[in-house]
């Protein structure tokens, strides 16, 4: 066992280069309470158990250069481990499965209060805090390893055992994807060794005392302590830049494998069968600053359970209908490009939006309706849910009488005029018109099982959300933004409202609590689509005010003013804002 203890000086240097005798109370004298003095000042006294009360300053250098042995080692382990993950599976990386578990054991409180807070930017966070977290674990490593190698090295053993159940525990992985993680973390324990050992060295260069004392040190010694800490830091820059080299290597052969994003920028989807109907004139409401009223790719929400994007190559994928059906089938991407495949446009919804919430966006989408595939599979009697999994393991439960009524619910493989975005789902993703996302709108989907409420459970309804997810009426103010400050005069109040499936048909504004006022709405394609509105509030006076939204559905129907959070069936409440008008 590699103790990493350093030789302890016999005695206290003289200024003439002789060596007294010990001063009392340091190792080998007689302790003036009776008991044994020598404090291990080289070892560390606590090593057995003891307290560390003479920690001089080598013992402090020798931590702080342990903890920085300790965080280059596990950048080695990463890079490592990111650099073998290619050469596997997607969920291969310790990393990303790590992630990946700590999303499947989210609260749903916790992640509605994750998306509330950060929004789209919830799984770049996620990887801050799991960075941050990795290198407070890797420092304590580092810590433990010059006191003694064992420890550190079982702090490691210990969190690469957590990795690695968390990657066997993948749904897409196999035995095979833990090796990425093995030889990460014999990369990270044989760079914490060798930087430790010269972290010690280092440390053991420096002259130790009683708290308090002052040890002088003569100039060969302090020559020599400078040199075995440059030695350190040499040997730690140069680890820390290998990590650096094969992480870039590791990104680097995963663009160049990355056969899905070459796939797709050399893919030509179909022309539709059935295109969409031209746009009406003025679905967007005349107000500077409104969204438009087709999102751009880019700019289209993203909320899913897959922290690194899946890549797929359409050659490989398939789609398998099975279930209580009649005619169990498998279809593959040329099969489903060369159906009948129509366009719609269509506004998806995350439930996690809260009241005034950016999480819902508008798109024309192509694909074959989800009835038409509905109709060749032929659903027994006593069906009554579809459950759709994606190639990372999520499902959705959507209700089978949604997806065979005459709405367009579509298997996608197309988004404003191009072929899905990787993030969006690429090469095929589902999109249902009135169900909230994450009963309906699975990306990266490659399974379609027609079962029952009472059989199967999703990934979300096992979590405590409802089980069918219908989309409730719903609006917002996009200008002015809260707390804008506004010239005097006419004022012009734009938003959004939506309550697909059933339609909008009327929006009213209310200033400083006053009478309610009926709002302009644009024009929309059909009632699958969010629905802008606009109000010009004619000689606003000067000062502070505040401005509420409602919405009514096509059915009459007033959206509630209840207010409710995200769980476990979408957030109610009237949008409200205030601004200053000067």
């Amino acid at each position: 066992m590699d103790e990493r203890q350093t030789p302890e000086p016999s005695g206290t240097p003289r200024v003439d280069g002789s060596e007294s005798d010990p001063p009392s109370g340091l190792a080998g004298s007689p302790d003036p309470a009776g008991g044994a003095g020598g404090s291990d000042r080289a070892g560390g006294s606590d090593r057995a158990g003891g307290s560390d009360k003479a920690a001089g300053p080598g013992r402090g250098k020798r931590r702080w250069l342990g903890a920085l042995a300790g965080l280059v080692s596990a950048a080695v382990l990463f890079a490592v481990a990111e650099l073998a993950a290619v050469f596997f599976g997607p969920g291969s990386s310790p990393l990303v499965s790590v992630g990946a578990a700590f999303i499947d054991f989210t609260p749903p409180w916790l992640k509605d209060f994750a998306i509330s807070l950060f929004g789209t930017a919830d799984k770049a966070v996620l990887f801050i805090s799991m960075a941050l977290v990795t290198a407070v674990l890797a420092a304590v490593a580092g810590m433990l390893a010059v006191r003694r190698y064992a420890l550190g090295a079982s702090l490691v053993a210990v969190l690469a055992v957590v990795m690695g159940v968390c990657v066997a525990t993948r749904a897409v992985n196999s035995v095979l994807d833990l090796v990425p993680t093995a030889v990460g973390t014999l990369a990270g324990l044989l760079a914490l060794s060798w930087l430790t050992g010269k972290a010690v060295e280092a440390g053991a260069r420096a002259p130790e005392a009683e708290a308090g004392a002052v040890v002088p040190q003569d100039g060969a010694a302090a020559t020599e302590e400078a040199r075995s800490r440059r030695s350190f830091l040499v040997a730690a820059g140069l680890t820390a830049a290998a990590a650096v080299v094969v992480g870039i290597a590791g990104r680097t052969f995963s663009a160049a494998r990355n056969t899905a994003r070459i796939a797709r920028q050399a893919l030509k989807l179909p022309a539709a069968k059935t295109p969409a109907k031209p746009l009406p004139a003025e679905t967007a409401a005349p107000v500077q600053g409104m969204p438009p009223y087709l999102t751009p790719n880019p700019d289209f929400y993203r909320i899913d359970t897959a922290l690194v994007v899946p890549e797929i190559d359409p050659a490989d994928w398939s789609l398998r209908v099975h279930g209580l059906v009649e005619e169990e089938f498998t279809l593959s991407f040329d099969e489903l490009l060369a159906l009948d495949l129509e366009e719609s446009y269509v506004t998806l919804t995350c439930v996690s939006n809260v009241v005034g919430g950016d999480l819902a966006g508008n798109a024309k989408w192509l694909g074959y309706p989800l009835r038409k595939l509905l109709e060749r599979a032929r659903p027994q009697a006593g069906a009554d849910m579809v459950l759709s999994t994606s190639i990372d393991g999520f499902s959705a439960s959507t209700p089978l009488a949604v997806l065979q009524d005459r709405r367009d619910a579509l298997l996608a493989v197309g988004m404003n005029g191009e072929p899905l975005p990787l993030e969006h789902g690429y090469p095929v993703r589902m999109v249902v018109p009135g169900l909230y996302g994450y009963v309906s709108a699975t990306k990266w989907v490659v399974d379609l099982e027609v079962t029952r409420f009472a059989d199967k459970t999703a990934y979300w309804t096992t979590r405590g959300w409802s089980a069918r997810g219908p989309i409730k009426t719903a609006s917002r103010i996009d200008v002015p933004r809260a707390f804008d400050r506004v010239s005097a005069g006419t004022v012009a109040v734009g938003g959004t409202a939506w309550a697909q499936h059933r339609g909008i048909s009327r929006v009213q504004v209310q200033f400083d609590g006053g009478s309610w006022q009926d709002a302009e709405l644009a024009a929309v394609p059909s009632i699958d689509t969010w629905r802008q509105w606009s109000y010009r509030w004619e000689d606003a006076p000067a000062g502070r005010h505040e401005v509420r939204v409602r919405a009514y559905d096509t059915d009459g129907e007033l959206q509630t003013q209840d207010e409710a959070p995200p769980a476990p069936d979408g957030a109610t409440g009237w949008h409200s804002i205030t601004f200053t008008v000067e």
